[in-house]
């Protein structure tokens, strides 16, 4: 009777498809962090901090958004912030990831459908190169993160002890490449302030805004772009990356360069490199950074609302950060210009994109608006706030960007739960996890029904 129960369970684990093994991956991760989040040892006074926050905290490092109730270094000990920080590295580089990597170094073999689960992971074509762009996925962690944390430590060496910028260098460039945006500043410079006190360092502010371009670039294309010297031809993936991250890096800095300027709440009061850098930074950090080094509730709506559409937007495929991705936002808009051309295919760098990836982008789309609107519908009952608060609020953890206006520490219960299960959403993707809901299995139509046109615009 055992071995039948256990053959069972081993049958029903077997039936899991890679969107649902996923789904439930991110959350056991989550589940096991919240717990140790929750312990009394976890915490800076010693008395655990209520679950839900341990649990938002977990949400949010896994799913490295960056939003958080209660603030990281003044509320959590040296265990709790290390287990945020693993989260953190967990959550970046994807579990399965981890895991696989573990299982290289162990020596195992990895199966088939294990192969299948790290392409879901990965956001992979094909399983082709999955173990090969693992290792690789490894390394350039290790060494960019590495190459951020030297030169994090030593600007700080120069206000803090030896072993605290060590501390913070390490913390802050994983939490920069992984696009997390948690901070351990709530001791120096006052709880919830990131980098407000740096904004006119441009050592911090460029060595953060590089981690934080890196990890949003998407590991196959910093692949691809590290053997490109050997003169292989780059993608049209990596080419659409780097052509859309470009002009939105370059909008998002014109946009608050040009609406922040005269704003003697942020621009205003600073020189003109402080001007720059502060403009340039939050042209960044909305590509689901989190970090800021304005004051996030004191810029103007212009400003907040294009910040909204950055954030919607997000990083790219395969990397630490979420949203719709550059992509998904690059083919929706070359769809729109060749349908205002009149053209019935959709061209870009020359190469035509196949119609299972235009109606992909569009599914992700709608879905992402359609979260995004019910949940900021649901925060307009449940909290008291302005709605452009609510908005950008609930783009930021669907984009897993972790940029507040103010209002996270005092949502709801309610509220915290909706923009958990956002974040969560947010990272794993709205598409995988309607896959993941999902009782049968795609499959291929055998039958077309007749064809019948309706009026559309």
């Amino acid at each position: 009777m055992i071995a039948d129960n256990g053959m069972a369970g081993r049958t029903r684990s077997a039936r899991l498809n890679p969107s649902q093994f996923l789904v439930m991956g991110f959350g056991v991760v989550i589940l096991l962090g919240s717990i140790l989040l929750s312990l009394p040892a976890a915490s800076a006074d010693g008395l655990g901090v209520r679950y839900i926050d341990a649990l938002f905290t977990a949400t949010s490092a896994t799913c490295v958004t960056g939003l958080v109730v209660v603030d990281t270094a003044t509320t959590y000990s040296l265990l709790g912030q290390v287990v945020v920080l693993a989260l953190i590295q967990v959550g970046g580089l994807g579990f399965m990831a981890m895991a696989t990597m573990m299982a290289l170094v162990l020596g195992r073999r990895i199966t088939l459908r294990g192969r299948l689960f790290l392409q879901e992971s990965l956001n992979q074509f094909t399983m082709a190169g999955l173990v090969r762009l693992t290792r690789y996925l490894f390394l350039t962690t290790v060494i960019v993160e590495g190459i951020g944390a030297i030169i994090l430590c030593l600007r700080f060496s120069a206000q803090f002890p030896l072993g605290q910028s060590v501390y913070y260098g390490i913390f802050h460039s994983v939490s920069a490449f992984c696009n997390a945006g948690f901070d351990l500043f709530g001791t120096v410079t006052g709880p919830f302030t990131s980098l407000t006190r740096w904004g006119s360092d441009p050592v911090i502010v460029l060595t953060i805004g590089a981690l934080i371009v890196t990890g949003g670039l998407g590991f196959p294309v910093i692949v691809e772009l590290a053997g490109h010297h050997r003169g292989n031809r780059l993608s049209l993936h990596t080419k659409l990356v780097l052509r859309v991250t470009g002009i939105l890096l370059l909008a998002g800095t014109l946009a608050v360069l040009g609406l922040e300027l005269s704003n003697p709440a942020s621009l205003k009061p600073l020189t003109w490199g402080g001007k720059l850098l502060g403009a340039v930074f939050q042209g960044i950090t909305p590509r689901t950074a989190g970090f800021n080094t304005l004051d996030i509730g004191k810029l103007r709506d212009g400003t907040l609302f294009v910040m909204i559409i950055l954030m919607f937007i997000g990083a790219s495929p395969g990397s630490t950060g979420g949203g719709i991705k550059t992509t998904t936002f690059g083919v929706l808009l070359a769809a729109i210009i060749s349908t205002a051309r009149g053209r019935s295919d959709v061209e870009m760098h020359e190469r035509r994109l196949p119609p299972d990836d235009i109606m992909k982008a569009m599914t992700i789309a709608t879905l992402a608006m359609g979260l995004v609107t019910g949940v900021t519908l649901v925060l307009s009952v449940t909290e008291n706030a302005r709605f452009l608060e609510l908005l950008f609020e609930t783009t930021s953890a669907f984009g897993t960007v972790g940029l507040t206006m103010g209002i996270t520490p005092s949502l709801s219960d309610i509220g915290r739960i909706f923009i958990m299960a956002t974040m969560f959403m947010g990272r794993v993707g709205p598409l995988t996890v309607m896959m993941a809901l999902a009782q049968r299995k795609r499959q291929p139509s055998t039958v077309h029904l007749a064809e019948e046109r309706v009026l559309i615009g």
